[in-house]
């Protein structure tokens, strides 16, 4: 027996939000004819700079929990949550996870990669499933990844220095069996690369794009569509 969660944006956003940054938080994701939109420039979130695993954009996110103290903030920019109010796992253990999509992309050493997110103990554990990124082509097609409990296939995304009181690093397989915040569609690696020049010890120190200017030449652009999400969840 296996469940299997399908998202296809004919009915709206589902609960899928794209983030703008950590003081404007999430923003509504764009819909047209059933095809979710994402279209830079994007955000970089540099919660987890180095010493963490480096610098992320967040087009596609949606919660996989939605308890009391949901923020009605969320409710209001995704819709009625697909994933949450279906009672889908948050057990992703070898998960199988495909996305319909196609774009028109300058990426510039990033991928399209999956992000899990959930709190272990008194931090939130982030990892990027980096051995196995999705492939985005001009036209329509479908990429699928497996969420196997392989440490190797994954990176711990970690903290910036400042947010260790919040972020932090544990075991991606306890992770994967409680994915109890999010899951992130996420452009990683990101280059940061400053537009003027800088001390080096400031370039992670600093709050990439918000302290100081980006280079856009050496970030991704333009434009990637999302027409489905199917997660397949073995032996529910």
């Amino acid at each position: 027996m296996s469940r299997t969660y399908i998202e296809t944006f004919d009915s709206g956003p589902g609960g899928w939000l794209g983030w703008d940054s950590n003081a404007a938080g999430a923003k509504p994701i764009k819909i047209v004819d059933g095809v979710a939109i994402s279209d830079g420039p994007w955000w970089v979130d540099y919660n987890h700079a180095p010493p963490g695993g480096g610098y992320l954009q967040l087009p596609f996110a949606i919660h996989t929990l939605q308890g009391p103290d949901f923020p009605q903030q969320y409710i209001d920019l995704g819709g009625v949550n697909h994933f949450a109010e279906g009672g889908f796992p948050t057990d992703f253990t070898n998960a199988k996870v495909t996305i319909r999509a196609r774009g028109e992309m300058k990426w510039r050493g990033a991928h399209v990669m999956l992000l899990i997110q959930g709190k272990v103990g008194d931090r939130y554990i982030n990892y990027v499933l980096d051995a196995q990124p999705f492939t985005i082509t001009p036209e329509w097609s479908e990429s699928t990844i497996i969420c196997e409990p392989d440490p190797a296939q994954w990176k711990c995304m970690g903290s910036r220095h400042d947010r260790m009181d919040f972020y932090g690093w544990d075991d991606v397989d306890k992770l994967l069996r409680d994915v109890n915040a999010d899951i992130i569609l996420v452009h990683h690696p990101i280059d940061v690369v400053p537009l003027k020049p800088m001390p080096e010890e400031d370039l992670h120190r600093l709050r990439a794009g918000e302290e100081y200017e980006l280079d856009p030449a050496h970030l991704p652009e333009g434009r990637w569509e999302l027409d489905e999400v199917r997660i397949e969840f073995p032996n529910v």
